[in-house]
């Protein structure tokens, strides 16, 4: 049943030839952890990337509770850890994660540097991954409101402010944060937009744009 589905679709789609070329990539023996211990500081991307979907599709069963209102935002996340099956685990995932991917960001970036992988050609790669790196920390900044605790609200005060101390455009970043004078109902609904849309959209974008390029120019090599 599966094979004539695949074929029904290969037929219109000619999808054979991608898929080919995807299983038939080998792996470069230096970036193998079985053959090299060393290797394993190459699986630092992968690793990201595989918390990275976590992320979303953990995130993606959050929003189908969550309401993004000062009044209910806190009540919804209650509701979905203590009432709903799995609900504490998902979301565990969630915010637990929401730290482990940055920090196996921050070691990959670490990885890339130490071994010259910055370099031409892979110059624009750099690049594209530290954007990643930056939407990453924005999706982190702008989920941590979402729960509406005194934690998150103060936390996000203290972020703004900060936000606010840059020179020229400080003032004109706060205000967009906050959607008004203070961290309020605007701010919430702004930051929840932000981190569910806006962001992930620039985020599959870039990933979108790292992965032709690692596939186009390769695995760097050993240092």
């Amino acid at each position: 049943m599966f094979k004539s589905i695949y074929n029904w679709i290969d037929e219109r789609l000619d999808i054979t030839p991608l898929w080919r070329d995807v299983a038939d990539h080998e792996v470069p023996e230096h970036v193998n952890p079985a053959h090299h211990f060393s290797a394993f500081v190459y699986c630092f991307g992968g690793l990201t990337f595989f918390i990275t979907v976590i992320q979303i599709l953990s995130g993606m069963f959050l929003t189908m509770y969550y309401v993004p209102d000062i009044i209910h935002a806190y009540a919804s996340v209650d509701y979905l850890q203590h009432q709903i099956p799995f609900g504490k685990i998902v979301r565990g995932m969630h915010h637990f994660g929401a730290s482990l991917v940055i920090v196996m960001m921050f070691l990959h970036t670490l990885r890339v540097f130490f071994t010259g992988s910055y370099k031409a050609p892979r110059e624009m790669n750099w690049v594209v991954g530290m954007l990643i790196f930056f939407i990453m920390l924005g999706l982190g900044f702008t989920g941590y409101l979402l729960p509406w605790d005194n934690k998150a609200y103060y936390a996000t005060k203290v972020g703004v402010e900060i936000a606010a101390s840059v020179p020229y455009i400080g003032d004109y970043i706060a205000s967009f944060l906050y959607g008004g004078d203070i961290v309020g109902a605007q701010t919430l609904t702004r930051f929840f937009a932000i981190h569910v849309f806006f962001l992930p959209g620039a985020l599959i974008a870039m990933l979108a744009a790292h992965f032709i390029m690692i596939r186009r120019q390769g695995i760097s090599g050993p240092l």
